[in-house]
């Protein structure tokens, strides 16, 4: 209606100027020409701004056109449209959702967790979002969030969801609702387990039972360090036995006196003086003699 009514306007103005030439007075026929100039050009500008629209950043524009929306939808940016079309902005940039939810554990035990859900509008189905969920979707996505969150920390004792489990719980979370959500047209960026809150007296209970299996576990690693040590000295002490065995199974009369005479070789070689006593015939032991060479005798 706008448009109809700026281009009648502009059309108005246009034959009250081409008649101001019947007008006898100049002044006033002057004034006539310059106020409908003014008229018109307002209204043509106005007539022209109905076929210009312009989609801001970060959003993507759905034309309706008299209740029929088009499956094409407008990038960021200016675009030439039917005048007649209401064209509405659909904004693309991540979404964040944060969520109190009450639930419970594996055991039946009371929780309540702090949560993230980050997702976005998909431009390709940005028509079909706004023709079945409209221009409020953050209703449907909560509630589908809210039941994922439930469903999933039901399967998982209280303790896990309290320490060990968090980021498989996040990690599960966020693979059903990359399932259900893209289906309504959104896109989902990650899941978040901010805190996980419970009766202070189940917590106290929880955090003692972790700190009693770190100890256990510090305690088996002590125990499986000092079975090993044992492990080595015990291996150490057969390859000492077995070198001693093979070394005293390999002795005997021959390989002594033949020991025995290289070793008597190097004295004799040697520039200091010595006194070699050899043994008996059955095999005695040189023995070496060294005189005190810095002594003098009387």
């Amino acid at each position: 209606m706008g448009f109809i009514f700026s281009l009648l306007t502009s059309l108005i103005a246009s034959l009250i100027y081409l008649q101001t030439g019947k007008i006898t007075s100049a002044k006033t026929q002057l004034a006539v020409r310059g106020i409908t100039i003014l008229i018109g050009s307002i209204t043509l500008l106005a007539s022209i701004s109905r076929l210009l629209v312009i989609v801001p950043p970060g959003n993507v524009g759905i034309i309706n056109l008299f209740g029929k929306v088009a499956d094409n939808t407008l990038d960021s940016g200016v675009h030439l449209v039917n005048p007649f079309a209401k064209v509405l902005n659909f904004s693309t940039r991540l979404q964040d959702i944060k969520e109190n939810i009450d639930t419970t554990s594996q055991e039946g035990l009371s929780l309540n967790l702090d949560v993230s859900l980050q997702y976005k509008l998909d431009p390709q189905k940005a028509a079909t979002v706004y023709k079945t969920i409209g221009t409020d979707e953050k209703q449907l996505i909560i509630s589908r969030f809210r039941s994922t969150v439930r469903a999933i920390t039901a399967n998982y004792p209280a303790s896990a969801i309290y320490s060990t489990k968090r980021q498989e719980i996040v990690q599960k979370i966020d693979q059903q609702l990359t399932q259900e959500i893209p289906k309504l047209g959104f896109i989902v960026d990650q899941a978040l387990l901010r805190n996980v809150k419970m009766p202070d007296t189940l917590q106290t209970a929880i955090q003692q039972k972790l700190k009693a299996e770190q100890e256990n576990e510090q305690m088996k690693f002590v125990l499986e360090k000092e079975r090993q040590e044992a492990e080595r000295k015990t291996i150490e002490a057969k390859g000492i036995a077995d070198s001693q065995k093979i070394i005293s199974g390999g002795l005997n009369n021959q390989l002594l006196q033949l020991r025995a005479i290289e070793a008597t070789e190097k004295l004799a070689q040697s520039n200091n003086s010595k006194i070699v006593v050899i043994g008996s015939e059955k095999g005695g032991m040189p023995i070496l003699i060294q005189p005190d060479t810095g002594s003098t005798k009387p």
